[in-house]
């Protein structure tokens, strides 16, 4: 066995500790909005385009997705893009996608009053 030559450098941690960090907010969004079922695992499967083997490892949180397979679960989970977001310190990205989908949810509800009362008018007014 050779003798380890050479500098090290000291990071404190950080990066080990931000991969797991990462690998397990990833596990625990897949898992609170898929369950741990083979159902989730066919989901999260369909979204990437990976193996089961692969998918079951994220759910399970004994690996995390490289970062195009992120990109997809991002664009398929609200979850996995708040974990995402939350984890860069950038939650009020979260609150203002959240806002625009409830208003969007708004202008739909509103619209549907619309129809009903001047459905009603039209009743009382024939």
């Amino acid at each position: 066995m050779f003798p380890k030559t050479g500098n090290t450098f000291q990071n404190g941690g950080k990066k080990g500790n931000a991969q797991v960090e990462y690998r397990d907010a990833v596990w625990r969004a897949l898992t609170s909005e898929l369950g741990g079922t083979h159902q989730a695992t066919k989901a999260a499967m369909r979204w990437t385009c990976v193996s089961e083997r692969t998918t079951k490892n994220w759910i399970s949180g004994s690996y995390r997705p490289t970062a195009e397979h992120l990109i997809e679960l991002m664009r398929h989970s609200d979850t996995v893009l708040a974990v995402v977001l939350e984890l860069a310190g950038r939650n009020e990205a979260t609150t203002t996608e959240r806002l625009k989908r409830i208003r969007e949810e708004l202008e739909g509800v509103l619209t549907t009053i619309e129809t009903i009362c001047a459905a009603e008018d039209d009743q009382t007014a024939g």
